[in-house]
């Protein structure tokens, strides 16, 4: 399993692993009862701390992604794509709410926030 992370980013690494993760299991690169790498492995792999690593994985359990066997590894739960994205609309509504709260404390009104998000989905897609 190939694992990007941006050091340089905002984001929190054990939060991109887990993101990369997910990605790998929508897509279907990682399939049911699949084995992640080691928490050690992965660790080393992305010159990273193992807690890190198995923040990840403790994340990615709670949420119901993968299963943790003491002594056996960690693998991939059966894929409820369903679930996926509604974890990820979740992670998306939090962010928009964010950016709103913070669009309204610096003053913009909500037809000036709609304005820029449609300015911006113009531009992407």
């Amino acid at each position: 399993m190939h694992v990007m992370i941006n050091h340089s980013s905002m984001v929190p690494i054990y939060e991109q692993v887990m993101e990369e993760i997910k990605d790998g299991i929508l897509k279907g690169t990682l399939q049911e009862g699949e084995a992640l790498p080691s928490v050690r492995g992965m660790a080393k792999e992305l010159r990273i701390s193992a807690l890190t690593v198995k923040k990840a994985y403790d994340k990615l359990e709670e949420e119901g992604f993968v299963t943790t066997i003491h002594g056996k590894g960690t693998f991939v739960n059966a894929s409820d794509k369903s679930l996926a994205m509604e974890a990820r609309r979740k992670d998306v509504e939090e962010e928009f709410a964010r950016a709103i709260e913070k669009a309204l404390l610096a003053g913009l009104t909500a037809d000036e926030i709609k304005e820029i998000i449609e300015i911006m989905l113009e531009d992407l897609v």
